[in-house]
């Protein structure tokens, strides 16, 4: 490798688990690894992948990881060994260009604005271009564009071997390739869809593999829940009035019932949103079902649709479109009935209530079952890695989320110098985090930390209420540049965050995992409180109610694993390389207030700790001479 990578280093981490992964797929077995930052993971995995000689697939956590792994990794790691091997990248079918729906699109000519007209004529002259159909090709359009649902196909709308342009459909011939490669890049949301497809009998979006290897697995559980349930959105209804109207003009004119109905239904859907009340929240659908108002309105909107669903079924022999709608609409009607209908002991009914949409989950209250019973229906080897899979050195928290209990485990801590090169600072005299105060102890705890690291810094948070409200506290009491989350997409905010090196940052979310800012401009992380999932979350307490009457501790079992591994994510913004320095600010007192604050500590990399400000401020004036000397 040291051949085709400037810099490259050998590490023994990195050895042993492609040795690990290697005998993996060699025997068919489950491996679930945790691999600490700068292990090199990637290398570690692809190595033995590329030498198996066997059909592997690689699924990784986001579209931009994924991109990253097949565009710059895997063809390094092919470059290395020189040997020959064909790969390929399979993203959803929403990722890629739909010719038939840009084809309607011009056709009908509705556009919300003069920016997506342009937009529409941009998409074309790139249609006629490209091999791939795949937007991120295109970047002059934003990927929250409003044009992207009318030019891209869903697994709801796709016409499938019936549409006319399925010739020349990328999807498909993003599939044919996935077919014939020997290894191919994939995402678990494609994963979990492919899991569920099987399933239920309807067939398969995946070529069969020899060995899975899941990287970034820490995310899995999640999407797998998601995966395994049953959704009714806002926008899957509007899309059906939008696209029974599209049908309407075009193969249907004389049925003006049709048209009637889909109108109709898109009052009940923006009837039903207001009656669900104000936005931003996750409700527990048993206590919306007291409300006579949202009960009235749900039954309104089934109503409207058993009328659409009369109407398609005497139209839709007249086209494959009608069909297709035919089939949705019966759908939606059967998850309608999920939320009128009494509720099931083993599945959790919530609702997430948008700005101006909403969605009615259906969701399992534990995956384990459905996922092993898909793992098991062909033989492979499986591979789950993470730099945050292990809690208190043990796995048993992953493992019980996926059913994973007779899999080999390993963990490989960075070998990264955390001793030398970090510093684990735990601001004195806080108060409890659910003082209504606590907001503003945290930014006076964390103002003379950024003036010791002259800015370059994160400053991580678990709600977007404290980002914001911790953000007005900032403003004009640090002389460095201030860039919030929201101002600006995610990666506009890291390029300037690099581009200026002595900037803060204020991000939730997505800001505590798969960012990757080495070298000076982010040395210092602070984290406002230990990432607890909110109390009232429907799905946590279900699945709190469920583990208590067996005995268990929901809060031990299951609530400080999830933070645990949260955390991990956030402390794991701060080293990021070798000559990386700096110093890592939690500011919640329970990490040493309460006996489980042990295990969060004995859980993250082994930082020298101190709870003394003066000792902080040494560090950074130690690491300004340290870089000082460096340079001359």
């Amino acid at each position: 490798m040291g051949r085709c990578i400037d810099g490259f280093l050998p590490r023994q981490q990195q050895q042993e688990m492609a040795a690990a992964v290697e005998a993996a797929i060699k025997d068919y077995k489950v491996l679930v690894c945790e691999a600490g930052t700068g292990t090199g993971k990637t290398f570690a995995y692809l190595v033995p992948a590329l030498l198996s000689g066997q059909k592997v697939i690689v699924s990784t956590g986001t579209k931009n990881l994924q991109d990253q792994l097949f565009q710059k990794d895997l063809p390094l790691v092919r470059k290395a060994l020189q040997v020959p091997m064909q790969t390929a990248l399979l993203k959803g079918r929403s990722n890629y260009l739909c010719l038939y729906r840009l084809t309607v699109a011009e056709e009908e000519g509705r556009l919300a604005s003069r920016e997506m007209v342009h937009q529409l004529r941009s998409v074309r002259e790139w249609a006629g271009g490209t091999n791939s159909g795949d937007i991120t090709e295109l970047m002059d359009i934003g990927e929250d564009s409003p044009l992207w649902p009318l030019v891209t196909s869903t697994a709801d709308n796709c016409l499938g071997s019936d549409c006319p342009c399925f010739d020349d459909c990328h999807v498909s011939k993003a599939r044919r390739e996935a077919q014939n490669a020997d290894v191919v890049v994939i995402n678990h949301h494609l994963l979990m869809a492919d899991m569920v497809l099987r399933e239920d009998g309807f067939g398969e979006l995946l070529p069969s593999a020899n060995a899975y290897i899941i990287d970034e697995a820490h995310q899995l559980p999640e999407i797998a829940t998601n995966f395994f349930g049953q959704n009714l959105s806002g926008r899957q209804l509007l899309d059906l009035a939008k696209d029974t109207v599209a049908e309407f003009h075009s193969s249907a004119a004389d049925n003006k019932k049709l048209l009637t109905c889909a109108d109709k239904l898109e009052y009940a859907v923006r009837d039903f949103r207001l009656a669900l009340g104000n936005d931003g929240q996750r409700k527990p659908w048993a206590q919306l079902r007291g409300d006579n108002k949202v009960v009235e309105q749900l039954q309104v909107m089934k109503d409207v649709l058993q009328l659409l669903q009369e109407q398609l079924d005497g139209q839709a022999e007249r086209s494959k479109g009608l069909e297709n709608c035919l089939e949705r609409c019966n759908a939606l009607l059967f998850r309608i009935g999920l939320f009128i209908g009494e509720e099931t002991a083993d599945q959790v009914y919530w609702v997430d209530i948008y700005s101006r949409s909403f969605v009615l989950c259906c969701t399992p209250l534990n995956v384990a079952e459905a996922f092993q019973k898909r793992m098991q229906e062909q033989k492979a080897a499986w591979i789950f890695t993470s730099a945050t899979l292990a809690v208190n050195g043990g796995f048993d928290h992953y493992a019980d989320q996926l059913g994973l209990h007779d899999a080999q485990t390993a963990l490989w801590d960075s070998p990264f110098d955390y001793r030398s090169h970090a510093l684990f600072y735990a601001p004195p005299d806080m108060p409890e985090p659910n003082n209504p105060a606590y907001v503003e102890a945290v930014v006076a705890a964390a103002l003379p930390v950024l003036e010791a690291s002259r800015g370059r810094a994160f400053l991580l948070f678990t709600s977007h209420r404290s980002l914001k409200q911790a953000a007005e506290l900032l403003q004009g009491k640090i002389d460095y540049p201030m860039l919030v989350q929201g101002e600006y997409p995610r990666n506009e905010l890291l390029r300037r965050f690099r581009e200026k090196g002595d900037a803060v940052l204020l991000g939730t979310g997505s800001f505590w995992e798969g960012i990757d800012v080495r070298g000076e401009a982010l040395s210092c992380v602070i984290i406002d409180k230990l990432p607890f999932a909110a109390p009232d979350d429907p799905v946590l307490q279900a699945r709190a109610d469920a583990l208590r009457a067996k005995g268990g501790n929901p809060f031990m079992d299951y609530q400080v694993p999830q933070a645990v591994i949260t955390l991990k994510q956030g402390v794991g913004r701060l080293i990021r390389d070798y000559s990386d320095r700096g110093v890592m600010v939690v500011c919640d007192p329970r990490l040493t207030s309460k006996p489980y604050g042990k295990v969060f500590l004995n859980s993250l990399p082994p930082m020298l700790r101190t709870r003394k400000l003066e000792l902080v401020q040494r560090f950074f004036v130690a690491e300004a001479k340290a870089r000082t000397a460096g340079s001359a």
